[in-house]
């Protein structure tokens, strides 16, 4: 049973190495060169004169401000990242003053989130106060929440909030100086001095914190240095108080159910203590819940998940151990000579689908990256990194995957039939199908009579390993086995446990009931989930496995061993090395446990059913242990790229062409995500001055637009009017009733309005204010056409100045979030 996903564009006959086949060209070029360059304003020039052909990190927008700066380029905003601030809650033995939830609510109020943008970004991103930004699908379901909290730069009212709080702790202020017990109140601030805009971050906000009277000291460092000092120690060893943190995304997604988890709760692992249980952690048991219900799938309809959405984000921002700073439009130079480049929503230029479609004059893409490597390269817990991810996302295939443009679940390696019996209904689960029981360490069937929500049937397009080995039902049943084993702790001594890992894992697997084994390619999968988009229920359901099962298991039992770890904070605690299959100690370590299993003809517990003969492992264990002697590297996995080398001397990642005719997606398959057509607003037509509880019309124009959505507040930041319009054409008037406009105040008002498309989930936004008065007045109408015409001549906020100055009319025309 196949069904096989492959586009076939173009036919072209290659020659390759003697343990190859003749195959049909999978990609565009033959390999791809990802090589560091520390300075952005060097790898400009190496983009412009055709040494790099594109670079993975954004440019400042002062070095690409007019056509001669961008001469020889092809210039792409891209969004999906973001600024934040991660703050130590912990209690210690010494004072924290962080410790206390209003002096890290008062830091709202002591970022200057306008200047980081306008002033740091030059202009290019958007102030924000939580996880989402104006570019991500969830935010039009928080904008409500997220108004309320009115956040604005104000040191005065931060000053007063962390005075109280202090003194209230029983602190006092000597010579403009905060003490405690006598002794100065110190913050530590770990500053990543690798990027221009978060070291200025950190520098703006410790001359704040001085000025409130603390004792700052600056800790300076990259992703290396954070990944010690912040992420590996204890946060009650106060050796830091406040991280300057960036983020970015490998794809755009519609429906998060990981994000919320991932910034503000603490069962994700990714709060101060990172759930290693020799620290102090970090507690919030209503964050947990909340977002563990997002996570697996507990609402009965979509307007339950916007509720739950709404309470998380609400209570991240008051409890602000995280607290968001700015959402980024980031600026990446490409070749003009270079074509075929996939701007993901989320991801941005560096998604997995651009060194895949991408066309070179050259037979070998060479990407500029900012750092090559930091942190550890392994599927469970490492490639936490960006730089890793770029590169893993090219090297791997997924079973599903993200559009990256409406952010919806599609296949990639793996075709599924969905039957659902909804939130509230079961289906019976065959007892043929079968399940891990981590405590009697073996498969066992189902019992008669359990019912589960969902019924996935997923056909996987297997392929091959790198390694020249077929993918099998094996590994997609050891990768089961792998989630269940280390997802449950079964008492405190059990070896199978990481305390990264196995918090996350413990959730998914409390939703799966069974899985059903059809023929050797197709599984049917049971689980406790149900989603509005079923789309997500296969996401959610898909077992597949980037790797082959015979470095899993290699993997497993080194660290089992006590050699390695595969998170982080593990290898901190244990004081071993991060595993790193990239890294050659680590790659001979795995070769030696595979030589271990072959001469010992040992078969893993997992596939200890399996009915292959022995043959099948010596030759699996084999092929494996060939590759890691030829590459020195254990990266074995089974994207249209291989890892080729690593190359620390000279700061080097090669990926080759896998050219091999049993991979599925062939050279073109993803040409139609280089294009999208995106909603624009191109005429906004309304009366400069509105009298109150009159009826007035806003007219809009836009295209490639599916609906218009607008939110109406008064000069409160009260909500007056919202709603979602669809629109027909590429006309639509939004009419404000009479009551409606009694709601607004005398003053100013001021209507935000998102153009949205369905297959293109970035809206266009526009805002603009407007004078509310009295009495009616005779000011004609302002459109957008007068107010490109005056930002074009006087920059990014105009006052215009009417001929009915007698009135004393100021109108503040319209921003928008991208560029000025």
């Amino acid at each position: 049973m196949k069904n096989m996903l492959v586009v076939i564009l173009a036919l072209s006959i290659v020659i390759v190495g003697t343990n190859q086949v003749f195959a049909e060209k999978n990609v565009f070029v033959d390999s791809v060169k990802f090589i560091q360059y520390l300075d952005e304003n060097t790898a400009l020039e190496e983009v412009r004169n055709g040494n790099l052909d594109m670079y993975y990190y954004r440019i400042s927008s002062d070095r690409l401000e007019n056509n001669q700066d961008r001469e020889g380029l092809h210039v792409f905003d891209s969004t999906g990242g973001s600024y934040s601030i991660l703050v130590n809650p912990a209690e210690a033995e010494k004072f924290n003053p962080f410790s206390i939830k209003e002096i890290r609510f008062a830091l709202n109020y002591l970022v200057d989130r306008k200047l980081i943008v306008n002033e740091l970004m030059g202009g290019y991103g958007s102030p924000i106060i939580s996880y989402y930004g104006p570019s991500d699908p969830e935010y039009l379901t928080i904008l409500e929440e997220l108004e309320r909290f009115n956040f604005k730069y104000n040191p005065t009212l931060a000053q007063e909030i962390i005075t109280s709080a202090l003194k209230e702790k029983g602190a006092v202020k000597i010579d403009e100086r905060w003490y405690m017990d006598e002794s100065p109140i110190e913050i530590r601030m770990f500053i990543r001095s690798d990027d221009p805009v978060r070291k200025s971050i950190g520098e703006i906000l410790a001359i704040e914190l001085e000025k409130v009277g603390f004792s700052v000291k600056k800790d300076f460092g990259d992703l290396n240095k954070a990944f010690v000092v912040v992420y590996g120690s204890n946060p009650s060893d106060l050796k830091w108080s406040l991280y300057t943190e960036g983020w970015a995304r490998s794809a755009f997604v519609r429906y998060d159910s990981v994000g919320l988890s991932q910034m503000y709760s603490p069962w994700f692992s990714n709060m101060p203590g990172f759930n290693d249980p020799s620290y102090w952690n970090y507690e919030n048991v209503k964050m947990d819940e909340i977002t563990q219900k997002i996570y697996t799938g507990d609402f009965q309809t979509s307007e339950d998940r916007s509720v739950l959405i709404q309470d998380a984000v609400v209570e991240g921002i008051n409890e602000s151990v995280r607290i968001f700073l700015a959402s980024k439009i980031d600026q990446y130079v490409v070749n003009e000579k270079v074509s075929g480049v996939v701007n993901d929503f989320g991801a941005g230029v560096p998604s997995r689908f651009t060194p895949i479609n991408a066309q070179s004059q050259n037979d070998e893409l060479v990407i500029g990256v900012k750092q090559i490597y930091q942190g550890a390269w392994n599927p469970i817990m490492g490639l936490t990194d960006s730089y890793s991810r770029h590169i893993w996302g090219v090297v791997s295939d997924p079973g599903t995957f993200k559009h990256p443009f409406t952010g919806e679940t599609f296949p990639i390696r793996t075709n599924w039939q969905i039957e659902t019996a909804g939130p509230n209904g079961n289906l019976t689960v065959p007892t043929d199908a079968i399940i891990w029981n981590p405590v009697v360490q073996q498969w066992e069937n189902i019992k008669p009579n359990t019912v589960a929500k969902s019924k996935i049937v997923f056909d996987f397009n297997f392929g091959n390993w790198h390694n020249g080995q077929k993918i099998d039902m094996n590994d997609i049943m050891h990768s089961l086995y792998f989630t269940i084993e280390w997802g449950t702790q079964t008492d405190e001594n059990d070896k199978t446990f990481d305390a990264e890992f196995t918090p996350r894992a413990a959730q998914n697997i409390q939703t799966i009931i069974g899985v059903n084994q059809i023929d050797e390619d197709t599984i049917e999968v049971y689980v406790d989930y149900w989603h509005f988009d079923e789309g997500e229920i296969a996401d959610w359901a898909v077992i597949w496995n980037t790797m082959p099962w015979e470095i899993s298991a290699a993997m497993e039992k080194a660290v089992q061993d006590g050699k390695v770890s595969f998170s982080r904070s593990g290898a901190t605690s244990k004081n071993v090395n991060w595993l790193s299959l990239i890294i050659p100690n680590d790659a001979n370590l795995i070769k030696e446990y595979l030589q271990e299993f072959r001469d010992s003809n040992h078969i893993p517990v997992s596939l200890e059913k399996n009915n292959s003969e022995s043959k099948y492992f010596q030759e699996r264990f084999d092929s494996s242990i060939k590759w890691i002697e030829e590459n020195n590297h254990a990266v074995i996995s089974n994207g249209p790229f291989y890892l080729e080398s690593y190359a620390p001397e000279s700061r080097t990642i090669t990926i080759s062409a896998f050219e091999n005719d049993m991979y599925p997606f062939k050279i073109g398959s993803w040409s139609e995500f280089e294009n999208p057509k995106f909603p624009i607003i191109t005429g906004m037509e309304m009366n400069s001055i509105i009298k109150k509880g009159e009826e007035f019309s806003i007219k809009i124009e836009a295209k490639n637009t599916d609906s218009i959505l607008y939110f109406l507040t008064n000069n409160q930041g009260e909500m007056v009017s919202s709603q979602s319009l669809n629109m027909l054409g590429e006309k639509i008037s939004i009419n404000i009733d009479s009551t409606n406009s009694e709601k607004l105040q005398t003053g100013t008002g001021n209507v935000k309005i998102f153009a949205v498309s369905n297959s293109v989930l970035k809206p266009d936004f526009y805002e603009t204010s407007f004078i509310v008065t009295e009495m009616k007045s005779e000011l004609p109408s302002s459109s957008s056409e007068d107010i490109e015409f005056f930002e074009n001549k006087t920059g990014y906020e105009i006052w215009i100045i009417p001929i009915v100055i007698i009135v004393g009319v100021i109108i503040v025309l319209k921003k928008r979030q991208s560029k000025p």
